[in-house]
């Protein structure tokens, strides 16, 4: 006979459920308000004052939202770049995970020297880190390549020449929506022209598919080829299910690297405003404005890719 629960039990169960949730996120609410949320606050006391400089120390004077307006309606570049970084955002992001992805799946693989090709992609987290990045990016020599590669990609039009080869193939496919239109043959000379910024904004990312690869249990390959299923069967139907949730996770890193990367020209704005031209509460109000949109962003993101995500109990 099936012993009945009652309310009381269910009620205890879903508590019992939530204390564990709660524990489990309390190091981040516990940093959060020991650490952020007061900066938080000043931000947005900043974000509406003047900050002069005095001999006691700086001085907030009120003014309101006119730090907010000027963004918007006076300041000429920040609408456009906070557009260009999402519009930039969406193909990179695609791209990194996509290469991870199909890095991953190789380098888990059994083949001789793996161990070394390991060893190979996980340089990109060196070649990330603080020291190595600070000494790339202020490099003379290759600031000049740089230069020098996009002066001649502008002159001679190698791009140009592949974008068309590739328009050819496709016979001029593309996706329109309104007055947008998405050229797949665009989307793919960019990634090849950027292949070595996605190669080093990728080490993360095949690290987390690498270690969701080798979490799935062997018997589900073993019991779906006796039941006859191919190894692109396989594919479909048990290994991108079953790594779906680490799309998700590197989805949201990959967004937010993005975002904060030294590169990104929103972020040069907002440091510009602060340290060059010691406007402070512009400089805040465009933090504050640029914190927003990173959040709208990863909730619809979130919100999207986990309808999608396959979770094994």
């Amino acid at each position: 006979m099936r012993k009945k629960t009652s309310f009381l039990g269910v009620r205890r169960s879903y508590i019992k459920k939530a204390a564990v949730g709660y524990l489990f996120i309390s190091p981040f609410l516990v940093g959060f308000g020991f650490l952020f949320l007061g900066t938080l606050l000043q931000t947005f006391e900043f974000s509406r004052s003047f900050m002069s400089v005095g001999p006691d120390g700086y001085i907030l004077t009120p003014v309101g939202w006119d730090n907010f307006r000027r963004l918007f309606f006076v300041d000429p570049d920040f609408a456009f770049e906070l557009l260009r970084s999402v519009g930039g955002m969406i193909p990179e992001v695609v791209m990194i995970v996509i290469f991870s992805f199909f890095a991953a799946t190789l380098i888990n693989q059994k083949f001789t020297g793996r161990s070394f090709a390991r060893a190979i992609m996980f340089l990109p987290i060196i070649l990330t880190s603080g020291v190595i990045l600070a000494i790339e990016m202020n490099d003379a020599m290759l600031l000049y390549l740089s230069d020098v590669g996009g002066q001649a990609m502008a002159l001679d039009g190698d791009s140009m020449r592949l974008l068309n080869s590739i328009t050819n193939i496709l016979g001029g496919f593309y996706f329109q929506f309104g007055d947008f239109i998405i050229d797949p043959a665009f989307w793919i000379v960019m990634a090849i022209d950027s292949i070595y910024d996605i190669i080093i904004a990728s080490g993360v990312q095949i690290l987390v598919f690498l270690a969701g690869l080798q979490s799935i249990p062997p018997s589900l390959y073993e019991a779906s080829t006796v039941e006859g299923a191919t190894g692109w069967e396989n594919f479909w139907k048990i290994t991108f299910p079953m790594v779906s949730p680490l799309v998700l996770v590197n989805v949201v890193y990959s967004v937010i690297d993005s975002f904060t990367k030294p590169t990104n020209d929103v972020m040069g704005i907002i440091n510009n405003m602060a340290f060059a031209q010691l406007d402070f509460g512009g400089s805040s109000a465009a933090a504050l404005v640029y914190f927003l949109l990173v959040i709208l962003a990863l909730g619809l993101i979130v919100g999207l890719i986990s309808r999608m995500v396959f979770y094994y109990d």
